[in-house]
């Protein structure tokens, strides 16, 4: 509903205007997750890579004791071997960017509620999806079938 359409009852405005900042309330805190779930991302994807790096070193510099690493879970390190932890770190990368297109994904309805509620237009191109691997091939190479 258009502003310009809304009734002048002052309990209808009142209404109307809590509904909208419980919504852009809700949108601010999923924006906000987004930015802490990358953050936790990116920290794991940069612990991976150390792990990797600690690994390349040739064998004869390492000591037997560097085969395991420490890791924080809550408030307790654990001395774990670096292949479990690194594992461990890629699946929760896995979780991590889940998580985060689950609430992108669930972001784009709501903004679009919140311009309607609003009275203003439709973004324009905001609900488009990003091409998936097999469409990106087929783009490159035009004689390969999408399955």
């Amino acid at each position: 509903m258009y502003v310009s359409e809304m009734p002048r009852d002052p309990n209808f405005i009142l209404t109307h205007l809590g509904e909208l900042e419980a919504l852009a309330e809700e949108i601010l805190t999923e924006k906000q997750q987004v930015v802490d779930l990358d953050r936790k991302r990116n920290q794991s994807r940069e612990a991976v890579r150390a792990l990797k790096r600690q690994s390349d070193t040739p064998q004869s510099s390492r000591s037997h004791s560097e085969n395991k690493t420490w890791i924080c879970f809550g408030n307790t390190f654990v001395k774990l071997p670096s292949k479990n932890v690194q594992s461990m770190l890629t699946e929760d990368q896995k979780r991590l960017d889940g998580e985060i297109n689950n609430l992108r994904e669930g972001l784009k309805p709501k903004v679009a509620k919140l311009r309607d509620m609003e009275g203003k237009a439709e973004k324009k191109g905001f609900d488009l999806k990003a091409m998936s691997r097999e469409e990106m091939t087929a783009l490159h190479h035009p004689g390969i079938a999408l399955k």
